[in-house]
């Protein structure tokens, strides 16, 4: 098992190598040209700019209870039917139960953005978000590891 980061923009970087160090497990960020990172602790593989290109590379090297952390649900819907684990930066855990509801709720406000509505931005992000993700994570490689 390894933990893959869909890693441009994301702002968990930092606590998933911490987190994933003290379990002795593999971190490979994932992140094309315009958001090149290097972080001890973890590989980078850097992606061509394009569309969809880094999700693309990313869905290519899950294997089966790898860890992905996202926030693009699309992203996320393809990594559940390989029979890993996803999450995103505030530690909701993606699955087959919520992630139809997340796909639709995007597609809706795509429909209102494109028709001149505004919708509301993110949140600005909390401890209670940094403690919420920590949470997720380290039951999702607990879990693993007892597979």
């Amino acid at each position: 098992m390894k933990i893959l980061i869909d890693a441009d923009a994301c702002p968990v970087v930092d606590l998933t190598i911490e987190i994933a160090k003290s379990f002795n497990k593999e971190v490979i960020l994932f992140c094309d040209t315009a958001h090149e990172l290097k972080k001890d602790g973890a590989k980078t593989i850097t992606i061509a700019q394009g569309p969809d290109a880094v999700d693309f590379a990313l869905l290519s090297s899950v294997e089966e209870n790898d860890i992905i952390i996202t926030q693009d649900f699309g992203l996320a819907s393809m990594i559940l039917t390989k029979n890993a684990h996803c999450l995103n930066q505030n530690g909701l855990i993606y699955n087959k139960f919520n992630i139809e509801s997340l796909l639709f709720s995007r597609h809706m406000s795509q429909k209102m953005r494109n028709s001149g509505k505004r919708t509301k931005g993110p949140k600005k992000r909390t401890t209670d978000n940094n403690i919420s993700f920590k949470e997720s994570l380290i039951s999702l490689i607990k879990k693993n590891q007892v597979l």
